[in-house]
């Protein structure tokens, strides 16, 4: 028979919920007491597993099967476990072990299908405490995808600029070049260099510097068209993919950019001191199955020939 303290317990657990316990007493008598010590195993993954076990006192860690196991959650006196892999008959997935002295009763097999033809009540029970298993599990699952869509924004964006960083550029832009030449469609890309750029870090120091490439980054999204991708390439670098551009529009779009740019003041500290930003621009339009890093190559040498020709400019690989 259970002392007063178990039958408290019991009638609280959600097992036996609004179920009075003398109504099924009889076959709870026939069940075992197990008695834990501290890190004491109950239930192991990939090992089946049949029976329901209620703790009685102490309580219980749930964790995770892995190389790294950590716990999920905590199980104190009336709440149970076991339930899924007892019922569906598969190998559980989480290892259950003792947190501290732990008192279990174990609901085998039998005596957990003796109590659901008994009760009706006990059966709805189970199904309520499955259920919630399962909400709390996609809820789990939820806020998992949720996380891993934040870090791999994280990984994809530039902390400063608020721009998509090399690491996406790699990956968006030779996916984008393939489709254009899949489609048979013209496109064309775009570096752009901060022109004298140490002078700013130089002069007025590097909080300056990181406002200038914080003000080209928002010149260049209110310069360039939607369908654009633009990046941050590296330090004060940026690249910028036009699909569906003929090299003459492309070199339109540079000009408005470079105009742009050129033309809007940047006020560098509290004093009010402005100061005027110019950028030089290197234009390449991609070749039938051009790599990435060679359409990149050829950019690059023509804005090193725009550096080389006064800055301020635009340049178009020959």
């Amino acid at each position: 028979m259970f002392s007063d303290a178990d039958r408290k317990v019991l009638a609280q657990s959600k097992l036996f919920r609004h179920i009075s316990i003398d109504a099924v007493e009889e076959v709870l008598a026939d069940c075992p007491v197990y008695e834990l010590a501290a890190g004491d195993v109950l239930i192991e993954p990939e090992q089946e597993n049949h029976a329901v076990y209620i703790v009685l006192e102490g309580d219980l860690s749930v964790k995770l099967a892995g190389r790294e196991a950590f716990e999920v959650t905590h199980l104190g006196p009336g709440e149970c476990v076991g339930e899924i892999s007892m019922v569906d008959g598969q190998r559980p997935s989480a290892r259950v072990e003792a947190a501290s002295r732990t008192r279990v009763l174990v609901l085998g097999h039998a005596s957990m299908w003796a109590l659901l033809n008994r009760s009706h009540g006990v059966a709805f029970n189970l199904l309520w405490i499955l259920s919630g298993r399962m909400r709390t599990h996609n809820k789990a699952l939820e806020t998992t995808r949720t996380r891993s869509l934040e870090f791999e924004h994280a990984a994809s964006v530039d902390v400063l600029t608020g721009m998509h960083n090399r690491r996406w550029l790699d990956d968006t832009f030779a996916r984008m070049l393939r489709r254009c030449y899949n489609d048979s469609r013209p496109v064309c890309l775009l570096m752009i260099d901060i022109d004298r750029f140490k002078v700013f870090n130089d002069t007025w120091g590097h909080l300056s510097g990181d406002a200038v490439l914080r003000h080209v980054s928002r010149q260049m999204s209110a310069h360039m068209r939607p369908t654009d991708l633009m990046a941050r390439y590296g330090g004060e670098e940026f690249a910028a993919l036009l699909p569906d551009t003929s090299h003459e529009e492309a070199m339109g779009i540079a000009e408005r950019l470079r105009g742009g740019i050129e033309w809007a003041s940047l006020t560098l500290n509290e004093s009010g001191e402005t100061v005027r930003v110019t950028i030089s621009v290197g234009l390449a339009e991609a070749r039938v199955e051009e790599a990435l890093e060679a359409l990149i190559g050829r950019a690059d040498a023509a804005l090193y020939q725009a550096k080389e020709n006064g800055r301020n400019r635009v340049e178009s690989a020959t």
